[in-house]
């Protein structure tokens, strides 16, 4: 991967029925990530029930390596699937992913859209013409 300037920002919405220590686990076997890497804010859902909501930011070569391990674990068919699909998934300078929870958990990196991880890759990009080429990039670099 060519050095790019990244952040990583990663939401995980945990609901009742989960245990927040699997998903701490998922994220330091598959990522390398640990706890402090996250803030943690408790809230109510609906029935008063509670939900834990991770946000995790990450910068320089720490984002680097886990954009690297998150290109690497996802399969190629999902990756091209996603390159195909950059302009509904830039916004800005980011890249939006969503991945599964229950397949981090499993160890294994999935794209879903249903109770999905969102990670929103983030690097400068000066020209907007540029966006696609840059993430494209960034997407086939490790592959």
């Amino acid at each position: 991967m060519t050095e790019k300037k990244l952040e990583v920002e990663i939401q995980v919405i945990i609901h009742a029925t989960e245990d927040p220590q699997k998903i701490f686990d998922s994220f330091t076997q598959v990522f390398n990530l640990e706890k402090d890497d996250f803030s943690v804010q408790k809230l109510q859902g609906h029935y008063d029930n509670p939900i834990v909501l991770l946000n995790g930011k990450i910068k320089k070569k720490k984002a680097t390596i886990f954009v690297k391990n998150l290109i690497s674990n996802i399969p190629k068919k999902d990756i091209d699937e996603i390159i195909d699909e950059l302009d509904s998934r830039c916004d800005g300078s980011g890249l939006y992913i969503r991945i599964s929870k229950q397949s981090l958990v499993e160890g294994k990196v999935q794209p879903a859209a249903e109770d999905p991880i969102k990670i929103r890759v983030y690097t400068p990009v000066y020209s907007q013409k540029d966006i696609l080429e840059t993430y494209s990039e960034i997407l086939t670099s490790t592959i």
